[in-house]
């Protein structure tokens, strides 16, 4: 299977990232093939609602790094979407990805399913969140393979302590 993964924390090699990291390496060794797309390092930004990509075969008018995070996506079996929780919900790095995903709303999507992982300092906090995947899986038809949720993450690099990173690895390794 082919996963894309996208992260949405502002926090280059935080919590978020770490939890992300353990799933690629584990779908990895289980065969699967794994790209993973930081967006603390990449430039997407909300979408304009212009619909130039309905008459462009899902090709977005904006010249940023969605357009490769497109070209991904477009291979992709399965999403992994992996946001920290900041405010009940998640990042507005990874809101801003999943609404420029209108790019393929005519196009359509090759993806079957979808995961989440998510993460926060507080238990609780994550009803916004997979009313969101549950929602984008009703309206795609995609199947919703699950979402790990890990609190805790009390300050940047508190998943590298965290014992529940091994239910993301045994995750990843049984897709």
């Amino acid at each position: 299977m082919n996963i894309l993964v996208v992260t949405g924390s502002p926090r280059k090699n935080g919590n978020t990232e770490i939890m992300a990291s353990a799933f690629a390496n584990s779908a990895k060794e289980a065969g699967h093939k794994v790209t993973v797309k930081n967006l603390s390092i990449l430039k997407v930004e909300p979408c304009m609602a212009c619909t130039y990509c309905f008459s462009h075969d899902g090709v977005c008018i904006q010249n940023d790094d969605m357009n490769s995070i497109l070209t991904d996506l477009d291979q992709a079996d399965m999403l992994v979407l992996a946001s920290p929780v900041y405010w009940f919900d998640v990042s507005a790095q990874t809101k801003c990805f999943i609404d420029r995903m209108y790019a393929f709303g005519k196009k359509g999507f090759h993806i079957k399913s979808i995961a989440m992982l998510l993460n926060s300092a507080s238990d609780g906090v994550y009803d916004a969140a997979n009313a969101q995947v549950n929602s984008i899986c009703s309206y795609l038809k995609w199947e919703n393979k699950g979402v790990l949720t890990i609190s805790g993450m009390n300050e940047k690099g508190s998943m590298l302590k965290s014992e529940e990173l091994n239910k993301v690895r045994n995750f990843a390794m049984n897709l």
